[in-house]
């Protein structure tokens, strides 16, 4: 499994309109590292895991407190209370 390869996966959607279109769509993990094996690259959980908190490491704080509140958004209309 590799970070390396899930950046090699989301860079193949330039050149690759089939796959841009299936990365546009809400993906579960699993089927994101199908997606991978299908072209050659091994892609994990663990991987995506570190993805998402490499880019979160990028954002500024009010980025991230932006974040937390949309997500706070979301459960206070998830949840009903």
């Amino acid at each position: 499994m590799s970070l390396e390869d899930l950046d090699r996966l989301l860079a193949l959607r330039v050149e690759d309109a089939q796959l841009a279109a299936q990365l546009a769509q809400p993906l579960g993990v699993q089927e994101l590292c199908e997606l991978a094996a299908a072209r050659g690259l091994e892609v994990g959980e663990a991987d995506v895991l570190a993805a998402q908190q490499r880019e979160e490491s990028r954002l500024s704080q009010q980025q991230l407190q932006e974040r937390v509140a949309q997500e706070a958004r979301r459960l206070r209309h998830f949840i009903q209370g």
